[in-house]
């Protein structure tokens, strides 16, 4: 498919002027309460919530945000492509968000009027992406990404799927290594800089890209420091990070900080890909009530706690929620900490107000909200072009039938009746391989999206489609058969409650057959009851040997689970959506779907 690689062609200038696109309205906002700009801004300022320009000493700075777009160029379908909208009355509702032709829309209606505007994004732009930007290494989303005039970006953990070099080549440009150029022109690459402070070469011990980036416009200077998570080792596969040394996110945060400083540049944000838990799943709730930070939990909070207060704001990401808190810094100021959901659903507004005569942000003037990325506003038409171009490359593969389902198949809550059927089809492609093969263990993280019912696009309803089902599993990570003893099997399931997955459990999704009681008014591991633990109906021999199937980033230990790096005899299989595509095909039919399983294996204790 791809073409042969052509003579390589030079990099186009970044624009320097921002499109505009047709009139559309922002209809939704979350307001947060901010203190009112010092009393010495009032004379020739105009201060607006949305970024409004100045004249004087104040000079209002829009910064537009977003994370976590994982390649979704495409409205993302099902509970996917939702948010929830708190009303004034308390009650809530479901508003259909994301696509990319409608963020471009609305960020361009926000950037009217704003001659003094950035658009930074939070890591994980691409990687875990759908079929139509994953399947060509989402070179899509990148060329989106540079129309809609990203400024810049901090690396997240899934920008490291496809390990360092092809995030160089993100950076940088070129046709793949292997698949050559898509089209007849070469890949540009990124127009805007990734940067990653604390992933760190290991032989040279620096910076695998930037560690910063300035933005400047007439004398206004703002810094900007980005960072993936430190734990990024353990939720990647090991070839991913292949030599790499990720740093603590304070520690760095803080040391280009004092770099930044030294070189005059007082204004800083840092860009996390690190984040938190609301108190709330509505993206407009009061995360300042009943005070500052208390809507907020998860390592975001210890991390907004301790980073310098020369840092003015941070820009997060990673747990796909939605909110905009003030958490106080060390100095115990109020720091605003944004988040903007996932997929393009969101997109936060912040407006920082510099300071001319300190060069510094006036932290008490700081405002910031989210707003839904609706599907009621224009298309983007240059990003519509984009969608078609690449869709005709990608529809011989992704159009294809390869199951069919009766309703909603869901990914949500403890035990999923996506995550049954994914690790039914890991069983049965494990039977395959090995007749011996006795269960299936399946990481939430791994599953996407949901399948849907309603068709998404012409193949009618209830038919799954190869794009849909890439969709849900685009890892490409193979099928690997171990074997561990009863004993080990156990420790697995008390490692989902346990050691890192203690605070945050990760529960394994689990093959017909398997059954345990999850008790959660228990701590630690102790919430896994052994003695319910039964394979068939007979509880697990301790000394006896399973034949587990797992996907190869689980049998690495992977998401906190190194017992699974432990099996013994080894059988390396297919990628995992060849086994879901088999065991849909195998099992369903246009005249007989597969029915959602109940998701009745986990009892659960609460």
């Amino acid at each position: 498919m791809p073409a042969t690689a052509p003579s390589h062609h030079p990099r186009r200038r970044r624009r320097t002027t921002r499109l505009l696109a047709a009139a559309a309205t922002v209809v939704t906002a979350g307001a947060l309460a901010a203190a009112a700009l010092p009393a010495s801004a009032n004379a020739g300022e105009s201060h607006r919530g949305h970024g409004g320009h100045g004249h004087g000493r104040y000079q209002d700075v829009q910064l537009l945000s977003f994370n976590d777009l994982h390649g979704n160029l495409e409205p993302p379908t099902g509970s996917s492509g939702r948010v929830t909208e708190v009303q004034p009355d308390g009650t809530t509702k479901t508003i259909d968000a994301g696509g990319i032709e409608y963020l471009a829309t609305h960020l361009r209606e926000a950037r009217k009027g704003n001659r003094y505007s950035i658009t930074a994004a939070g890591g994980d732009m691409v990687g875990a992406s759908p079929l139509l930007s994953g399947l060509f290494h989402d070179e899509p989303t990148i060329e989106a990404l540079n129309k809609l005039d990203l400024d810049v970006t901090s690396v997240g953990n899934h920008e490291f799927d496809e390990g360092a070099k092809e995030l160089a080549r993100l950076q940088n440009g070129g046709c793949h290594p292997t698949e050559g150029c898509y089209t007849d022109e070469e890949f540009e690459g990124a127009d805007f800089p990734y940067l990653a402070a604390n992933v760190l070469d290991e032989k040279t011990g620096k910076p695998i890209l930037k560690p910063y980036w300035v933005w400047k416009q007439k004398g206004v200077k703002v810094g900007f420091i980005g960072v993936t998570l430190e734990g990024t080792p353990d939720i990647v596969s090991a070839e991913g990070v292949k030599g790499l040394a990720f740093k603590d996110e304070v520690e760095t945060i803080n040391k280009y900080a004092k770099e930044l400083q030294r070189q005059g540049v007082k204004s800083i944000v840092a860009l996390v890909h690190e984040g938190g838990f609301p108190a709330s799943s509505s993206y407009n709730y009061d995360c300042d009530s009943p005070g500052a930070g208390d809507g907020i939990s998860g390592p975001i909070a210890d991390i907004a706690k301790n980073v310098t207060p020369q840092v003015d704001a941070l820009v997060t990401g990673h747990t796909h929620a939605a909110y905009v808190c003030t958490i106080p810094d060390p100095a115990g100021k109020p720091r605003m900490v944004t988040s903007a959901s996932s997929f393009g659903r969101l997109y936060t507004d912040t407006t920082l107000t510099y300071d001319r005569a300190t060069g510094d942000i006036a932290r008490t003037a700081v405002k910031s909200a989210n707003h839904v990325v609706t599907r009621d506003v224009p298309k983007a038409p240059d990003m519509t072009r984009l969608i078609d171009r690449w869709s005709t490359l990608a529809a011989p593969i992704g159009n294809r039938a390869i199951g069919y389902v009766s309703g909603d198949i869901d990914r949500g809550g403890t035990e999923s009746p996506l995550g049954d059927l994914i690790a039914d089809a890991q069983l049965a492609y494990g039977k395959t391989q090995d007749p011996e093969t006795d269960l299936a263990l399946m990481n939430p993280g791994g599953i996407r999206a949901p399948l849907t019912y309603a068709a998404s696009g012409g193949e009618g309803d209830g038919v799954v489609t190869y794009a849909e089902g890439f969709t849900v599993q685009p890892f490409a990570n193979t099928v690997n058969l171990k074997d561990y003893t009863g004993a080990q099997l156990i420790q697995v399931l008390k490692e989902q409650v346990s050691g890192p997955n203690e605070a945050a459990p990760k529960i394994l999704q689990i093959s017909s057959g398997l059954t345990y009681t999850l008790d959660l008014t228990k701590t630690g591991a102790d919430r896994v009851v052994t003695d319910s633990i039964r394979l068939d109906g007979a509880p697990i021999d301790v000394n006896a040997t399973y034949r587990v199937a797992s996907n190869s980033f689980l049998a690495g230990g992977g998401d906190g689970f190194p017992t699974l790096n432990e099996g013994t005899n080894e059988l390396v299989g297919a990628d995992d959506l060849t086994a879901l595509e088999q065991y849909l095909t195998a099992n369903s039919s246009a005249a007989d779907p597969i029915e959602p399983p109940a998701a009745d294996r986990i009892t659960i204790v609460q």
